[in-house]
């Protein structure tokens, strides 16, 4: 099926200096795919026009006056900056002129932007951030990655539910085996709201492995690794960090003296092939799950390879029925997982709590959506002007 992406051009540490020679990269791979470039056309056109080939028919520029700054805060971009390249690139696929949005831009703000203009799926009360991380059987799908420090045994099931469609979908994996991030395999080990997650996904009818442990993730134990915000996301910067440090320690072995260098060229192209399956460009982008349309958030400082995965993964999702299959699977799950309020600092333990009412800006979208193409979903009823905070802990 044809696609189109809209692209924040002004996004990321490089802006069109990436994303322009990315895109074009993603055309030639995809000839079914068009982009649309979002931003300043004063800036973008001395990188388009360095763009050759027949894929530049299947590229077309959006002016957007403003641009968002990757310091600035998520709801001074979303009530100030209106015309900026990462909101117009959102209301593309709000009004259904594209399939899916990916920008390297701030994440609070595309965060707070894309939940504020596209709603959340029905049955969704927050969206999380996924992505595929590498394993030594393949790849597993972890989220939370840092949008919800707050959760709700219901919403984590949510995040269950949303993270099995997208690894059945991308993975090709029919029931996608779920772990419940914990500090131990035993049932009796970690917090209550742990405890009551792992009892609700037992019930849940997904395929729930049990409590993983943070070695888990990379042993490829389950398919889906589910957790809140907070703990995704140091669990992410953990290993990020570490795998940058066993790479460095490796060249600074192979660089001690000339004995050690001669050393290195006899190993080399088993250090190249170590450090293209570790590369984390290859599994750059990460995706905003749970929205009415397909956002994918691209790692602030990517190169064009990376940017361009980006651009693949968002692609893979269209194509695949993400949207559709998140929704499916969300309306086929029991009532008791059905929306609730996150937990409230002091408040009494999720075990101990009778079922509790939506907090304000978390609730559902309406179910009615307007048409959009395929693959996405429109939201339904006019914007508000308000931003939800909740969105804004990317």
């Amino acid at each position: 099926m044809p696609v189109t992406v809209a692209i924040d051009a002004m996004g990321g540490d490089h802006g069109p200096a990436v994303t322009v020679p990315a895109a074009a990269r993603f055309l030639k791979a995809h000839p079914r795919a068009s982009v649309i470039l979002v931003g300043r056309e004063d800036l973008l056109a001395p990188h388009v026009a360095a763009v050759r080939g027949r894929v530049r028919e299947r590229l077309r520029v959006h002016g957007a006056s403003q641009m968002v700054e990757m310091h600035e805060p998520p709801a001074d971009a979303l009530r100030r900056k209106k015309d900026s390249s990462l909101r117009v690139a959102v209301n593309l696929v709000r009004d259904g002129t594209a399939h899916a949005c990916v920008s390297a831009g701030n994440t609070g703000a595309l965060m707070a932007i894309a939940r504020f203009v596209l709603k959340t799926l029905p049955g969704i009360d927050r969206p999380a951030i996924a992505s595929q991380l590498p394993t030594r059987t393949g790849q597993t799908t972890m989220l939370d990655l840092g949008a919800n420090v707050n959760c709700s045994p219901q919403q984590l099931v949510q995040f269950a539910a949303m993270g099995s469609a997208l690894a059945a979908a991308v993975q090709g994996v029919d029931r996608p085996t779920v772990g419940l991030l914990n500090i131990g395999e035993e049932d009796i080990k970690g917090s209550e709201l742990v405890k009551d997650t792992a009892e609700l996904l037992k019930r849940s009818g997904l395929n729930f492995f049990g409590n993983v442990e943070g070695d888990d993730i990379y042993k490829g134990t389950t398919q889906v690794v589910v957790c809140d915000g907070f703990v995704g996301n140091v669990a992410l910067k953990t290993s990020e960090g570490l795998a940058t440090m066993l790479y460095d320690f490796l060249r600074a072995e192979f660089t001690r003296n000339p004995l050690t260098r001669m050393s290195a060229l006899v190993v080399y192209p088993v250090l190249r092939a170590f450090k293209r399956r570790i590369d984390p460009r290859r599994y750059n982008g990460a995706t905003l799950i749970g929205l009415r349309g397909v956002v994918v958030k691209s790692h602030g400082g990517a190169d064009i390879t990376s940017f361009a995965n980006a651009l693949d993964k968002a692609y893979a999702e269209v194509t695949h029925n993400v949207l559709e299959r998140i929704a499916q699977r969300i309306a086929a799950m029991p009532a008791y997982t059905a929306s609730a309020a996150a937990p409230v600092e002091g408040a009494a333990p999720a075990s101990a709590r009778a079922a509790a009412t939506p907090v304000e800006g978390a609730a559902t979208a309406s179910a009615a959506t307007a048409s959009a193409p395929a693959g996405t979903t429109a939201p339904a009823g006019p914007a508000q002007d308000s931003p939800d905070p909740a969105a804004t802990h990317a």
